[in-house]
């Protein structure tokens, strides 16, 4: 069985962060494992508090997992403090994995910046630069590429700038009204559009997680970069679809991508 680790911040509500990565690269078919940067007390309506832990910490982490199986992918999620972020590149570069998946967390979906500037830095210089595929929403591609992006051709040319820096690949995520829900992967000076068509779900928390978790698993079980992606947005779309609303209270619940057997691929 294929493996995948997933490094980011625990969501104890399940809806994101390492709960919603471990679900769904589990119903993708690998085996997932975790090594987590901080405690999150939220929900699908907010943060309420972050206990992050110390890099020495997710440093025994990352090797406990590596020195005994070893992954066939990893995906990077929010990761807020600078010391964190050089642990994590130095690891990576210690062991080499084939397939690394940056989710670049920075913006959330309000506009808000989830980061300090000086930890973009730091993810610049230090993080992306060891990724396969990178996979940046609108706010985030503008912040990478330094492009102000308001229509499609926006999107290329900000991918185009991303993966010419960081000399990787760019899933550059649609939405925040630029068009209905089509990505665009830039890869070895090619682009090639995903399409799709927004679904009219309230229950959105943790979609960045799943898509990119979905990804790495599907390079984990030796698909190529493109296949990955197609099979990936297949797979947050047919969950989307589902309508699950878990919701009980005032908030919009998760839609719990990994939970539902008709989505589960064991190939």
């Amino acid at each position: 069985m294929k493996t995948a680790l997933s490094i980011a911040g625990s969501d104890c509500s399940g809806g994101a962060g390492i709960q919603a990565d471990l679900k769904t690269m589990t119903m993708n078919g690998v085996f997932a494992m975790s090594a987590i940067t901080a405690l999150t007390a939220q929900n699908t309506t907010g943060v309420r508090a972050i206990e992050e832990v110390t890099p020495l910490f997710l440093a025994q982490q990352i090797d406990a997992v590596f020195e005994d199986i070893f992954p066939d992918a990893v995906k990077i999620g929010m990761v807020a403090s600078v010391d964190l972020i050089r642990t994590i590149a130095e690891r990576l570069r210690f062991y080499h994995p084939e397939n690394i998946v940056i989710d670049p967390v920075m913006v959330a979906t309000s506009g808000a910046r989830l980061i300090s500037a000086d930890a973009v830095e730091t993810l610049k210089k230090e993080l992306l630069p060891l990724s396969t595929i990178l996979t940046p929403n609108i706010p985030e591609a503008e912040i990478l590429s330094g492009c102000t992006i308001t229509n499609e051709q926006d999107m290329i040319t900000a991918a185009k700038t991303i993966s010419d820096t960081y000399h990787c690949a760019v899933l550059c995520k649609g939405g925040h009204s630029i068009n209905d829900a089509n990505d665009l992967l830039y890869s070895s000076g090619t682009a090639a559009w995903f399409y799709g068509k927004r679904i009219d779900n309230p229950n959105t928390h943790g979609t960045g997680c799943t898509l990119s978790s979905a990804i790495a698993a599907n390079l984990a079980k030796g698909y190529d970069l493109e296949t990955s992606v197609e099979r990936a947005k297949s797979y947050i779309s047919g969950a989307l679809q589902s309508m699950l609303d878990l919701g009980k209270g005032s908030g919009p619940m998760n839609h719990a991508f990994a939970l539902s057997g008709q989505f589960r691929d064991e190939r």
